[in-house]
């Protein structure tokens, strides 16, 4: 008997009931199993007591607002957060990303481009669990002077002191130092590493190369491993 597979479980907290209930309808269509909530506070407590593969936050939410929410889950859950935002400023997107979500689509948006960024994530996190399974194959390391990446076990080293990073600060990082000294731009690694192509934001990039200097360089605004090479890109140097 072959037992069909697990549906993955997403969460909208979204105080737009319309909003909400076309996100869900589209999802459910694309099988997906989903539930809604209206504020922040109860979202955020569906959050916690309940296994969810996806989240999908409005910003602006009654009670507690997507930002507080994000703040209090990314150091306990490391599933892929979509932000979804009626504003339109640069720096409420680049909150949104620095606190760590790993994408953000601004109102109104097409539900097709919703659920293609949904399926997207997730098959990028699975593939991401997939390689880095402890056992999965031989532990290799990546050492660059004082810098290292254990590749199994998704952990990083600076100087023999441990670094915690976000499942995309990971692969991000990695594949740069698995490519070194080789100028990717924006775009690029927005396809390499999230997936998505054109679906994608560079800015998402940016903020996540910030995020990964401040834990890993000594002096981000001097960076030593991941530098800029102002109007091309990113690479790493060895």
């Amino acid at each position: 008997m072959i037992l069909a597979a697990m549906k993955k479980k997403i969460l909208i907290i979204e105080d737009d009931s319309s909003i909400a209930e076309l996100q869900k309808d589209y999802l459910e269509v694309a099988d997906f199993e989903v539930n809604v909530c209206a504020n922040g506070i109860e979202g955020l407590r569906m959050l916690q007591e309940n296994e969810v593969d996806l989240l999908i936050l409005d910003i602006m939410l009654p009670e507690l607002d997507g930002l507080e929410i994000l703040r209090s889950i990314k150091e306990d859950k490391d599933i892929p957060v979509l932000l979804v935002s009626a504003k339109k400023e640069e720096i409420d997107k680049i909150k949104g990303l620095s606190l760590g979500a790993d994408d953000y689509i601004t109102k109104p948006f097409s539900p097709g481009e919703l659920v293609a960024r949904v399926k997207s994530h997730l098959e990028n996190y699975e593939r991401l669990k997939h390689r880095f399974s402890e056992g999965a194959k031989k532990r290799k390391f990546l050492t660059i002077r004082g810098l290292r990446i254990d590749k199994d076990s998704q952990r990083v080293f600076v100087l023999d002191q441990e670094v915690s990073l976000a499942q995309k600060e990971f692969g991000l990082l990695l594949y740069l130092a698995q490519n070194p000294n080789r100028v990717f731009g924006r775009e690029e690694l927005y396809e390499r590493v999230w997936g998505l192509d054109a679906l994608g934001d560079s800015a998402t990039v940016t903020v996540h190369i910030a995020r990964v200097r401040e834990k890993i360089e000594s002096d981000p605004s001097n960076p030593q491993y991941v530098e800029t090479v102002w109007g091309a890109g990113y690479r790493f140097r060895v």
